[in-house]
């Protein structure tokens, strides 16, 4: 860090009142403040880490203080980084503000693999901290875990269940399942009989001696799942404002609530469905023909709830909270517990080839778990948030917005971007209409002219656009025929009419 972007920071602490989210002052006028180790600890467990001044007064305005012995506690600040698990290695320096010497250490985020850091003499329930804007808050134990989880492969899929048996696994299911394991041409697998199959793709775990299903078999195949495991299951709740818990003119506070149960297919498929019957619908004509277009894609949805249901968190402290899709007038939710796993981060959703699987035995029955029309639940290649983003695209929408909380995670939808196809044509024939009466009321232009400003094909804008406006009245033609080369185009006094009217509409 350099002089001038210090005396920035301190300035930008100053115009806000208080300590930045990346930014800590401390006063040390009398040695390092005694709970140092809490900024220590939450800056290193925080994305992108943050810098910690010694010597900067936050209770005076931030006033420049200066710290007394800068060697010592550079020395000290350096010893209790040593305390910390795992140790810091900050960029530790000593500076001159306003005449001032003061310390700055630039404290960088540790690996998922090394999360949560701790202060040793406090111990890993008490000694891990998190940075929330201006301040640093204890992580809870369910945070403690998801940290302690991105470290490795979490293998909750395959607890087993002790209470249940393969008799209480649908024998339908698990048939069409075998199926398609044997129909895929090179698997060592095909000739293998069934129970080996149900052991081998873990649907059935030993435990006390004989075989049960595994929370991942229980939740794929199991009859009916939220026996044992009440809180799986996928909840979808229409509000009728934009803001939960706020009461319609009406005075209703929820215009639909569903919860969907049973195995992971059919709450993929039942709450597809819930979703749907809460969204509008616009008809778009084409030719002879009506075609409905959804407020939001059907694709984006079902992935959306695919990546839900098959990415959250099976953790014994997470069984308790559902899968929730909320629809609001202007925009659809959808939150599952547990955030992003592993290496991936929102900035890297959708990157090619990043794949990062927090239920690795559960995604692998995915693959082959039979949904509806041949369709499995999914491809389980990293693709989903890729096929999403295009999907949204193509239906002239934005991008899902990315909320990654550690322990929540959660896509959120708008519909504001929102326009069919009839809707796109209409604009883009609007907007090309317009521009060729705007140029030929500026000057009469040739049709070539014309195709060398609109990069159009001369044709297709004399047949889909020139006659037509000449023909409405709006363009008159200057020349004596359709051959004569010195034919040109102006806008009549009715063309500076319309333009006057659609000004406001382009």
């Amino acid at each position: 860090m350099t002089a001038e972007e210090l005396e920035e920071i301190v300035q930008n602490m100053r115009d806000v009142g208080a300590d930045l989210t990346h930014v800590e002052a401390k006063k040390a006028g009398q040695g390092l403040p005694k709970r140092l180790w809490e900024t220590l600890s939450a800056f290193a467990n925080t994305p992108g880490g943050g810098v910690i001044i010694l010597g900067v007064d936050e209770e005076r305005n931030f006033q420049v203080t200066g710290v007394p012995d800068p060697a010592k506690q550079q020395s000290d600040l350096a010893s209790l980084c040593d305390q910390m698990e795992p140790p810091l290695r900050p960029l530790i320096q000593v500076h001159t503000l306003k005449n001032h010497p003061v310390i700055v250490a630039e404290v960088p985020e540790v690996s998922h693999t090394q999360k949560p850091c701790h202060y040793r003499g406090a111990g890993l329930m008490t000694g891990s901290l998190i940075r929330v804007a201006d301040g640093d808050r204890r992580l809870t134990q369910y945070e403690i875990q998801v940290f302690l989880d991105n470290r490795g492969q979490p293998s909750y899929d395959l607890e087993p269940v002790a209470n249940k048996s393969l008799q209480d696994l649908a024998p339908d299911l698990l048939d069409t399942f075998v199926a398609r394991l044997r129909a895929h041409p090179d698997a060592p697998y095909r000739d293998w009989d069934r129970q080996r199959l149900l052991q081998v793709f873990r649907i059935l775990v030993e435990h006390q001696g004989r075989l049960v299903p595994s929370l991942a078999g229980y939740l794929c195949f199991g009859t009916y799942p939220q026996d044992v495991f009440p809180g799986l299951h996928l909840a979808v709740v229409r509000y009728p404002t934009s803001r939960p818990g706020e009461a319609s003119a009406r005075g209703e506070r929820l215009l639909d609530n569903v919860k969907t149960e049973g195995p992971l297919g059919a709450s993929l498929r039942q709450g597809t469905n819930a979703i749907l019957r809460n969204l509008q619908r616009r008809a778009v004509i084409e030719g002879l023909f009506r075609r409905d277009v959804w407020e939001y894609p059907v694709e984006v949805l079902r992935e959306a709830l695919v990546n839900a249901l098959a990415h959250r968190d099976y953790s014994p402290l997470a069984r308790g909270t559902p899968v929730q899709v909320r629809i609001f007038p202007d925009r659809l939710e959808v939150e599952n517990a547990g955030g992003l796993f592993g290496p991936v981060t929102t900035e890297r959703l959708g990157e090619p080839g990043l794949l990062a699987t927090r239920n690795a035995h559960l995604m692998r029955l995915l693959e082959d778990l039979p949904v509806e029309d041949g369709r499995v639940m999914c491809e389980n290649r990293g693709t989903g948030i890729t096929a999403m983003l295009e999907a949204l695209r193509a239906a002239g929408m934005e991008p899902p917005h990315f909320d990654d909380r550690r322990t929540t995670f959660r896509l959120v939808f708008s519909n504001a971007g929102m326009l069919d196809d009839a809707t796109l044509a209409w604009l883009n024939r609007l907007q090309v209409r317009s521009c060729i009466l705007l140029l030929c009321n500026a000057a009469s232009l040739s049709s070539r002219e014309l195709e060398q400003r609109l990069g159009r094909n001369q044709t297709n804008l004399l047949n889909r656009h020139l006659s037509p406006l000449v023909a409405e009245g709006l363009l008159e033609r200057v020349g004596t025929s359709l051959t004569d080369p010195n034919l040109r185009y102006r806008t009549t006094e009715q063309g500076r009419a319309w333009l006057e009217m659609h000004g406001e509409e382009l």
